[in-house]
Parts: structure tokens; sequence; C-alpha cells
């Protein structure tokens, strides 16, 4: 069926995993002082920069492969904690009218076990109808959306101008970044993401091949 006269399209909510439903980055810090408890280790308040390995490197060189070990290592992704009211969100964005909502989320080089560990916490979390709804990309600047919520100050790839806007996602590694407009931050879920989804339905273009003539 198409949608009624005049209406826009559907808004297309791409959302990110680690980070923004996942909390990668307390998950990382709590696997690291379990396995590395004499090391030195980078408080989630310190974090600075989207790779942990790198900030981990510049600390100690060798740290790099130390923290690498704990997310490459079986169990780390499907046992991530939830982002605080990340689910209940997503599920209310989901039955949002006129929304599709998908989760778009890069794997690991080392993609295994992280990718059927990404299907198994979704599902887990989330249930089967979310399950089909993961995009799994190493390039999200080729997926067709109209907001990307996603933690990653920066994202580039093929496409130098995709069709999303980039929603930033408050976590421990970009808080500090000042933000330049029009670009937009999503503080948690409970700040309005309700209001970005409402902004954007708002600015698109009606749909030509739903409008209808007037009746003679």
């Amino acid at each position: 069926m198409g949608t009624p006269a005049g209406r826009a399209r559907p808004v297309r909510v791409l959302v990110d995993m680690d980070g923004v439903l996942a909390d990668f980055e307390a998950g990382l810090l709590r696997g690291f002082l379990q396995r590395f408890p004499g090391e030195p280790h980078v408080p989630l308040e310190e974090r600075r920069g989207f790779f942990a390995r790198e900030q981990y490197r510049a600390l100690r060189p060798d740290l790099a492969d130390k923290v690498a070990s704990v997310y490459e290592a079986p169990g780390f992704f499907l046992d991530l904690e939830p982002i605080p009211g990340a689910l209940e969100a997503l599920r209310e964005m989901n039955d949002m009218q006129d929304t599709q909502v998908f989760i778009c989320t890069t794997p690991l080089m080392k993609y295994d076990p992280c990718v059927p560990e990404k299907y198994r916490w979704v599902e887990k979390h989330l249930g089967p109808q979310f399950v089909e709804r993961i995009i799994l990309t190493r390039d999200k600047t080729v997926i067709s959306g109209d907001l990307l919520i996603d933690d990653k100050e920066v994202i580039q790839g093929q496409e130098e101008t995709p069709s999303w806007e980039h929603i930033l996602f408050t976590c421990c590694h970009n808080q500090h970044l000042a933000l330049s407009p029009p670009q937009r931050r999503l503080r948690s879920w409970s700040d309005n993401w309700r209001e970005i989804i409402d902004s954007k339905r708002r600015a698109l273009p009606l749909d030509p091949g739903c409008l209808e003539l007037p009746q003679q």
C-alpha cells in the first residue's frame, strides 16, 4: 500500500550498536581490569578518541594488543550491558508511525566471534524482530537513511555526502567535543530523541507519488 496523499515517506533511522545500544566502553574497562589487574588503564572519564587501542598504545605501546585482546575474546560482545534507556527507546521508535528503524553496526575485522555475538545480543535483548533489522557494514556511508545515531565523531567512507544526518550519541570518548552547527548531539536516551526524528520528518519532501488530484 502507498503512503496516504500528501504525506512524506517514512523516516529511516539507523542506530549504531556499540556505545549507543550496548555499553562497549564500560565492558572494555571492566574486562581489562579483570584480565590485566596490575597494568595501567584509562578511566572512562579520561577516554579520548574513538579507538581505545590508540589511547592505550599512547599510554604504553604493548597495552594496545592487551586491550584489543579483551574485545576480541569470546563472550565480550554478548555480555555487554545495554545503555540505559536504549532498549525502551528502540522499541518505542520502532512502533512510531511512518518510521523505519535499523541497527547499523560495524563488526571487527577479526569478525569471529564478534558477528554471531552481535546477532545473539540483539536477539537476547530486543527479540527476533530486531535481528531482521541488523545491517552489518564496514562502510556506513553507503547505507541509505535519514538519520544515523552513532557515537563515532567522524564517519567516512566511499560516499562523501551520505544520505543520512549524523547525530552524535554522547559517549565517554566524545563528550568533550564541541560540535559545530548544524551538527546535533543526543546526550543520552533520556534526551529528546523523539524531537530529532520529528524534525527530520518535517523536513522530508512530500512523496510526489502519493499526491492526489482534487475530485471534480
